[in-house]
Order: C-alpha cells, then sequence, then structure tokens
C-alpha cells in the first residue's frame, strides 16, 4: 500500500486531471502515431550520459480489481550518474522530485520531508502507490533497454518491441522527425501482476517526449 502522508502525489495528477488534459494528451498522441514524413529504420543515436528531456506520462494500472488512471508531465534531467525527475500536474504544479545518484535515491514530495532508498524502484513505488521504472527509463527514452535475454537492445522503426529483463514490454511506438538517427517520442511499457509491484495486477505507462527534447 502507498504512504499515507504521499497519497496527494497520485491523487493531483488523478482522473480529475485527466479531463482537463485529454483533448491535448489525445492530440499529442495522435501525433506521435502518425508522422507526417518516413523515419529512417536506422538504429536509434549512440548512447548519451547526459540529456534533458521533457514530456508527458499516462498512467493506467489494476489494483484489486479496481482501475487507476493518472496523466501529467515530468521533466528528465540525466548528468553522468546522477538523474532529477520533477513530476507535475497536467498544469505544470510540481507535485514531486526523484533525484538518484550512486547508491541512494531521494523522493520529495511538498513540504513533507524527503524520504531515501537505494533502489529508486522500490522507493517510487512505496511513494507513489504504482511503479514508476526510473532505472529502466535511462535507458528506455534514448531507444535502448536490457532484453529479457540480458542481451543490450537497442530499438529502431524497423525493430520497436522488446521484453526487458525485469518483465516491461516495451513498444517504441513513433519516433521524432529530423535528424539522422531517430530518437523515440512515444513509447508504451506494459507489465503484469507480479515481483515489487505488491498488488498491482497491470499497469500501462505511454510516454510522449517532447519534440526536440
Amino acid at each position: 500500500m502507498p504512504i499515507p502522508s504521499l497519497m496527494p502525489v497520485t491523487r493531483l495528477i488523478h482522473t480529475a486531471s485527466l479531463a482537463a488534459m485529454a483533448a491535448t494528451f489525445a492530440a499529442l498522441a495522435g501525433c506521435a502515431t502518425a508522422p507526417s514524413t518516413p523515419v529512417s529504420n536506422a538504429v536509434v543515436a549512440p548512447y548519451a550520459d547526459t540529456i534533458d528531456l521533457d514530456g508527458r506520462l499516462s498512467v493506467n494500472y489494476v489494483r484489486d480489481g479496481k482501475q487507476e488512471s493518472i496523466s501529467g508531465k515530468f521533466a528528465w534531467r540525466q548528468h553522468g550518474a546522477r538523474t532529477d525527475v520533477t513530476l507535475s500536474s497536467p498544469l505544470g504544479q510540481t507535485i514531486a522530485t526523484i533525484a538518484v545518484t550512486p547508491g541512494e535515491a531521494v523522493f520529495k514530495e511538498g513540504s513533507n520531508p524527503p524520504r531515501s532508498a537505494p533502489d529508486v524502484d522500490a522507493l517510487s513505488m512505496q511513494a507513489l502507490g504504482w511503479p514508476l521504472p526510473v532505472s529502466g527509463l535511462r535507458d528506455w527514452l534514448q531507444g535502448y533497454a536490457v532484453a529479457a535475454d540480458g542481451k543490450r537492445f537497442a530499438a529502431s522503426p524497423a525493430q520497436p518491441k522488446v521484453t526487458t529483463r525485469d518483465g516491461w514490454q516495451l513498444d517504441f511506438v513513433s519516433w521524432q522527425q529530423g535528424g539522422a538517427t531517430p530518437k523515440p517520442l512515444r513509447i508504451d511499457a506494459r507489465r503484469g501482476a507480479g515481483g515489487a509491484d505488491g498488488d498491482i495486477e497491470r499497469i500501462e505507462i505511454r510516454i510522449v517526449i517532447d519534440a526536440g527534447s
């Protein structure tokens, strides 16, 4: 169960906010699935240790037979081994921040005391009440993943799907336009019950990266 003091994180970006953002997010998703010009089938660009990305999240999960829906924005700042994630409401209000450094992750929500743990994914599950795969996103946002067989996977428009070593089914649905090599625009991630997800029966996360990020 999520920590009671952190429940406002999910409530502030919950279904009520979805209604306000439905048209905007649908338009973004539509653009993501119907590019106006062909995209090269080349493999994604070499992995970069430093990236700054912004985008939107749409999360649907089932807990105890009840479906929950969440929508919001995120900012991703990755510099070497450090990653800073800001989660915001659909209207841009900062809800929580996650700072990840080697050996420690720190979650901060509003005026509540920060919480820390060695494992960022376990911390996000505890704090948010649903699994935000921060460690995996370091790869996914650039079109990479560790596949179920333990090998490094590099996505491309011709090979956009993979199942990760920790059970996420990834689909790099669409790609940003321009540039010599493809860059992900929309990523769909799905996972069933099991592992550290507690009583989450199923979760689907749609990630849309702002063009040009």
